[in-house]
């Protein structure tokens, strides 16, 4: 072996003791986060879907208000511990008032005739600053530091981070009044501009006026007036809507009434600013409790603190606190309780859940996607008594957070055909053997692992309205059985259908079997499309699918060209209104002349007449008496397959307390806490270097070295004896 030879021998021989030396010391070697500051406490999370809109006033999505509600905040929010659902101030410095007003804008009572108009009045909090930003740094003489005229003065600004100086500005009432006519100008193209343009007052001739004024590249909104909206002084503002909508609340506590500093769009709309994205919809401006600090939509987003978020203790109140709700000794404590997050993008499910296995995510998931079925069979074993933790997640710690989302997915029948469509008692009868017919648990228990619960009308769980136990059972299509509501049985659904005059499946004058269309965007084959098949056959019904682009289903449901269809609905918020609305004949394409919520073409006075009076009562026993009724009506009249109420699960890990889920609000990052130090220990114990393998490569590595060392150092010691012979 030549000495060279002997030198890479050593040398290997040398580095893998080192290599087995540093496996028993280091940290885990698959570490994929980013090294921590001293003291930093960081969280770690993931998305799945790359985001498109961070503008308030723009996103309507909840994938991207993981993000804009932890950055931006309203005037109202909703209390975290609290169930059902209550709002309470948040940028507010209490509940806004209101007052009614006639046409001539003098006050009246909420009961007069005359009402024409709602005023509501807001005060804001002291001494709250927004985030740092450049926006808001100044020269000496209060011009902004940053202005250009031009994209070549410019150019060397790619990113927020080459901005040298960054300032910070106080909150101001007029902050909300140029967020809400961002709202209204069409150029923001914002979700919400029709809806709200129905409410407040002024919008849309506030649309129509900006809309026709020639803009190259900032347009100041300061310079044009919206009627409804005033700023009263520093710190009140007014707005007024037409009418009475006491839901209006539920708006204030949305990322679209956030405020927007004039001098954060002034920024952005710099010459050449919108083609580096350095945009409001990529880069926000808030005054939450975290700010955005990285936005790469290849890897993923940091958020960091707030240095200049104003004092918000951990609330003492509204549940019994616990692991997931959170610990008395939090109680009161200033939020947020983590300096850094780092969310990732994954869009696959697999690597997602290996890292949170493996603790380098905190929790199962982060945005709207809850554990996959691919691991839930991992994660939980399902029982007659429920859904239970997997003996490795119990020895692991983890424990779980479930929320039933306020949502409903339904099967909608077409009021207008003629099969399946009309108020007689013969249609509300085969719409209920149909429905009976359905089994929903069965569906729950096969396609979704038992995530959901079977609806008995159209308001879910947490919303007023909703009634547990067997007050709260739909009696046309349960029974109370031993404590617990029981679908009926096929006997009794064949019987109500042979009343409606279909025996066995068949019409009863003419003898031809009954067949039934579903128009579906996913395809006529699979276990889904069978289970349906089946579930029909079982009452001698045929269920035949026509499928369709996602464009032209939503025309067959605007044109009324539908007899079956399946449908869904997220609550923007909790108030029963948000769900009965869908039933409300106003809302049907025909009446509103759009393209209405009401997709099944329900029309009935009676239970328009009692929709009338909810809308615009508060919280009550008459308002809740009301609902009964209506409610009532429209589990007569089955206008829907009434489908389920989606059940989401995450697992977090044992570190991270105050992991209580809010269907409605996702302004929850702050209130996490993280026990950094049990984190990087059971890191250690859950990702060890496994080195056996290295040891046996260096084994059999030293096996066919040692025999080549040992000849040729017999060789060169046989060589000097040779030598030292021939010199003797």
């Amino acid at each position: 072996m030549p000495v060279i030879g002997m030198r890479a021998a050593n040398q290997f021989i040398r580095s893998l003791g080192v290599t087995l030396l540093l496996a028993g010391c280091s940290g885990p070697w698959n570490d994929p986060n980013e090294p921590e500051k001293p003291g930093e406490t960081v969280y770690y999370g993931s998305y799945s879907s790359r985001l498109q809109h961070l503008d308030p006033a723009r996103s309507y999505s909840a994938e991207e208000a993981l993000f804009i509600d932890q950055i931006y905040e309203s005037p109202l929010r909703y209390h975290f511990l609290k169930r059902p659902y209550v709002l309470e101030p948040a940028l507010a410095d209490s509940m806004p008032s209101v007052r009614y007003l006639d046409k001539e804008l003098q006050s009246v009572s909420a009961q007069s005739p005359d009402l024409a108009f709602s005023l509501y009045t807001i005060t804001l909090k002291p001494d709250v600053f927004y985030q740092p930003h450049p926006a808001f740094a100044q020269k000496s003489d209060g011009v902004p530091l940053y202005l250009f005229e031009t994209k070549e003065a410019s150019q060397h600004f790619k990113t927020l981070s080459d901005f040298p100086v960054s300032g910070k500005r106080l909150l101001k009432a007029e902050d909300f009044i140029y967020g809400i006519k961002r709202l209204a100008d069409p150029a923001n193209k914002s979700p919400l501009l029709g809806f709200l343009s129905n409410y407040i007052d002024g919008m849309s001739e506030f649309s129509q006026t900006v809309k026709d004024v020639p803009r190259d590249q900032w347009l100041d909104l300061r310079k044009f007036s919206l009627g409804g909206i005033n700023v009263v002084d520093e710190r009140t503002f007014t707005i007024r809507i037409k009418g009475k909508y006491p839901q209006f609340l539920y708006w204030l506590a949305m990322h679209f009434f956030a405020p927007i500093p004039w001098e954060a769009d002034r920024f952005y709309h710099n010459p050449g600013f919108q083609k580096r994205n350095l945009t409001l919809d990529w880069h926000p401006v808030g005054t939450g409790a975290f700010m955005m600090t990285q936005n790469d939509p290849n890897k993923g987003i940091t958020l960091e603190r707030n240095p200049n978020y104003w004092f918000d203790p951990y609330p003492s109140e509204g549940a019994e606190l616990d692991r997931e709700q959170g610990l008395l000794e939090d109680a009161g404590k200033p939020m947020p309780f983590i300096d850094r997050a780092t969310f990732r993008l994954e869009k696959e499910s697999l690597p997602q859940w290996s890292k949170f296995m493996q603790g380098w995510y905190d929790r199962s998931g982060d945005d709207t996607h809850n554990i996959s079925s691919d691991n839930f069979d991992r994660a939980f074993v399902v029982s007659g008594s429920g859904i239970d933790l997997s003996p490795d997640m119990k020895q692991r710690g983890i424990n779980i957070s479930t929320e039933i989302k306020p949502s409903i997915y339904y099967y909608g029948f077409n009021m207008l055909d003629p099969v399946v469509g009309g108020y007689s008692e013969k249609k509300q009868k085969l719409r209920q053997a149909i429905t009976i017919a359905w089994n929903m648990e069965e569906f729950l228990e096969i396609f979704t692992n038992g995530r959901g619960q079977a609806a008995m009308g159209p308001i879910p769980p947490g919303i007023p309205g909703y009634k547990e136990g067997k007050a709260g059972i739909n009696p046309y299509i349960y029974n109370w059985v031993n404590g617990q509501p029981e679908r009926k049985s096929i006997d009794e659904a064949k019987r109500l259908l042979a009343e409606a005059g279909y025996p066995n499946g068949r019409d009863a004058e003419t003898g031809k079997p009954l067949v039934l269309y579903l128009d579906t965007t996913g395809g006529s084959s699979g276990p889904v499309a069978d289970w349906r098949r089946r579930q029909l056959e079982n009452i001698g019904v045929q269920l035949e699918y026509r499928t369709s682009d996602y464009v032209r289903f939503k025309e067959k449901i605007r044109d009324g060209n539908t007899q079956l269809f399946g449908w869904g609905w997220l609550a923007d918020y909790p108030d029963p209104e948000n769900f009965l609305f869908l039933l409300d004949s106003a809302q049907t394409s025909g009446n509103c002349k759009c393209d209405g919520n009401n997709s099944t073409n329900y029309e009935n006075p009676e239970f328009d007449k009692l929709f009338r009076q909810i809308k615009v009562m508060p919280d009550s026993p008459q308002r809740i008496a009301l609902l009964d009724k209506a409610i009532d009506l429209v589990r007569r009249d089955n206008p829907w397959i009434w489908g389920y109420h989606t059940k989401e699960y995450y697992l977090n890990n044992s570190w991270v307390y105050n992991t209580k889920r809010h269907g409605i609000a996702q302004d929850t990052l702050k209130y996490l806490r993280i026990d950094t130090k049990q984190r990087r220990q059971l890191q250690r114990e859950w990702n060890k270097p496994v080195i056996w393998p290295l040891i046996t490569i260096a084994v059999i590595c030293l096996l066919i070295v040692l025999p080549a060392v040992i000849a040729y150092r017999r060789r060169q010691n046989m060589r000097v004896s040779s030598v030292q012979e021939r010199e003797d």
